[in-house]
C-alpha cells in the first residue's frame, strides 16, 4: 500500500495544534490509512519559514506540497486561516483535507 508523506508544520504555541492533529488523524483514517504515521515540525525562524514555504500555523504538507496554498501568500511565523464552507477557520475542513489526501494517494498510485 502506498503511504503518503504527511507533515504538520507549526509555529510555537499554535492554538490550532491539537485541532490540526485530530483533523489529520481523522482524515487519514477516513481514506483507509488507519494509523498511518505523520510528522509534526515546529518552524522556529523566518529563514526556516522561507525555506519551507510556511505561510502560517498550522500548515499541512502532503508529499511536500501545501494543498491549501494561496497565491501571493508570504512565508512567515504567524497564525493561518483557512477558507471553509463555514467561514475562516484555524484548520481546513475535514472534507477538503480528505479530498487533498485522496488526490495525493491516487496520484501516487495508491
Amino acid at each position: 500500500m502506498t503511504q503518503l508523506d504527511v507533515e504538520l508544520l507549526l509555529a510555537a504555541d499554535c492554538p490550532h495544534e491539537a485541532a490540526a492533529i485530530d483533523l489529520i488523524r481523522h482524515a487519514l483514517d477516513d481514506i483507509g490509512l488507519l494509523g498511518a504515521p505523520f510528522r509534526t515540525r515546529t518552524v522556529t525562524s523566518q529563514q526556516q519559514a522561507n525555506e519551507l514555504g510556511f505561510t502560517g500555523s498550522p500548515t499541512i504538507l502532503i508529499n511536500g506540497i501545501d494543498p491549501f496554498a494561496q497565491p501571493q501568500q508570504t512565508p512567515g511565523l504567524a497564525c493561518r486561516l483557512y477558507p471553509t464552507p463555514d467561514g475562516p477557520a484555524g484548520v481546513p475542513s475535514l472534507p477538503e483535507l480528505r479530498r487533498a489526501l485522496q488526490l495525493a494517494l491516487d496520484t501516487a498510485g495508491g
